[in-house]
């Protein structure tokens, strides 16, 4: 069973971090500078649209870096067959994690049968390592618990908390899945992490990883360097 770090624990953020760039209006140009600090920090992976994933492929091969994408995103209301598509694309491309929104309605409507098909689905057909997005924002605590026994029994490598779009992760709610989970599978905090106080905060009650578009923001902070032209509030 994994442990959780505790406040004695010096917490290096940057395996923790999938380095994330999912604005609508984001460039090939913005993709290679992530990629690029990706490798520089030694993240976890880089996180980026469908799109952009061969781009990402091609620039982070001879890394440790993982290329991750989204699926059904950011509504998680699309056919389980469109969902099906775009993981077996990704995967097709060079993919190695995805990032899936379970569909929302679903599970407010006790359709769980569904979601873990859906989840269970991608699961088998691609092979790589699975995130399911809960957009824990939008539940309830017991919606929380249902969602995220669903997903784990499904298959999933990872919960993750929110795609950032409905309201992002909370110390509350991520000691309730690690509570949930008991290190059975990873946790990604994810949305509205903006300083390294508030992510070594969410390591310390059970996130695995990191979704976040600030991983160099917060990299120097943890390292005190000066910010740098382009860091700050502009960052996608």
């Amino acid at each position: 069973m994994a442990r959780r770090p505790t406040a004695d624990d010096g917490v290096d953020l940057a395996p923790y971090i999938d380095h994330s760039l999912l604005s609508p209006t984001t460039t090939a140009e913005q993709v290679a500078q992530w990629c690029a600090e990706g490798d520089r920090y030694g993240f976890a992976s880089v996180c980026i649209a469908p799109c952009y994933v061969p781009q990402a492929v091609e620039l982070l091969h001879n890394t440790k870096v993982k290329v991750c994408t989204v699926i059904g995103f950011p509504t998680g209301a699309t056919t389980s067959g469109t969902k099906l598509y775009e993981a077996q694309e990704a995967a097709e491309r060079g993919a190695d994690e995805l990032d899936v929104v379970i569909n929302l309605g679903w599970l407010k409507t006790g359709n769980t049968d569904a979601i873990h098909r859906e989840i269970a689905t991608i699961c088998e057909e691609t092979g790589l390592l699975v995130k399911a997005i809960l957009e824990t924002a939008v539940l309830t605590p017991p919606e929380i618990a249902l969602a995220a026994e669903v997903c784990m029994d499904a298959g999933v490598s990872f919960l993750k908390t929110s795609t950032g779009w409905q309201g992002g992760a909370t110390v509350e709610v991520v000691r309730q899945l690690w509570e949930l989970t008991q290190g059975q599978v990873g946790i990604k905090a994810s949305g509205g992490i903006g300083t390294a106080a508030q992510a070594v905060a969410l390591v310390q009650v059970g996130a695995t990883r990191l979704g976040t578009s600030r991983g160099v923001d917060l990299m120097r902070q943890q390292q005190e360097e000066p910010a740098g032209e382009g860091d700050g509030a502009d960052r996608p």
